[in-house]
């Protein structure tokens, strides 16, 4: 499915004023967004998303119009499809691992979910092999429970696109390597292409078919892999290219 991008916003704070412009667009299974941090990635995750509303331009999912300023579109969060797992994932600390899953389904006045929710939950749960703990609450979890969790939350609704940001940062490097499989097996069981936001080399090797890469709120490539950091194939070719690239870009 092809996500085109060509959007931008402009963000002022105190000190600071960052104008962002992203046009890029992307067609393969899973494509590495990577730059620096405060590069415009997550700001550009959140636009696709929903979260957040661009001053200008547009954002394509397949055939379908998620937002387009000219001509007045703003699909609202819930009728975009697409799935989204924030850095520190952001489950809710006063709900179970089931009640987190099932959010996105309840209302704001029924007490549980109904019968038919609650077994697509369960069956969910078991997709991700933590059915066993879910009345556990989120400060009970490890980090890879609770990334399985929000996972579990993003894909519950069938989402078209799956955004991540940063999802393995808060985890230890071993847990890290195990999360990365996770991930691409997870790409495998439900078909869902998968944009992954990262400034880890160790990613890039790891999961990218496509790069698009940010330096301060613009797109400076994009690309396969090979295109945009050379014909390498090992792991620690991808990751000494990255590196060599981070340093260009730096000085």
């Amino acid at each position: 499915m092809k996500l085109r991008v060509d959007i931008e916003r402009r963000l002022k704070s105190r000190d600071r004023e960052f104008h962002l412009h992203a046009q890029f667009s992307c067609q393969r299974d899973v494509t590495v967004v990577f730059g620096a941090s405060g590069s415009g990635k997550s700001v550009t995750l959140q636009a696709i998303a929903g979260l957040l509303r661009p001053d200008a331009g547009s954002i394509r999912l397949g055939d379908r119009v998620l937002f387009d300023a000219e001509a007045g579109v703003d699909v609202p969060v819930r009728d975009r499809r697409v799935g989204y797992v924030f850095q520190d994932y952001a489950l809710f600390p006063h709900l179970t691992v089931a009640g987190n899953v099932a959010f996105a389904f309840q209302r704001w006045w029924q007490r549980r979910a109904p019968v038919a929710v609650a077994a697509r939950v369960a069956a969910m749960l078991d997709a991700f092999e933590i059915g066993h703990l879910h009345a556990s609450y989120p400060g009970q979890l490890s980090g890879g429970q609770r990334q399985r969790v929000a996972l579990a939350r993003a894909m519950i609704r069938e989402p078209e696109l799956l955004l991540l940001d940063e999802p393995f940062s808060a985890l230890d490097p071993l847990l890290r390597e195990r999360m990365r499989h996770e991930l691409l097996d997870l790409r495998e069981r439900f078909g869902v292409p998968l944009v992954v936001i990262t400034h880890d080399p160790d990613d890039v090797a790891a999961l990218a078919d496509e790069v698009v890469v940010f330096r301060e709120g613009r797109v400076t490539r994009t690309g396969d892999r090979s295109a945009v950091f050379g014909e390498v194939e090992s792991g620690p070719q991808v990751r000494r290219a990255v590196r060599r690239y981070l340093s260009d870009a730096a000085s």
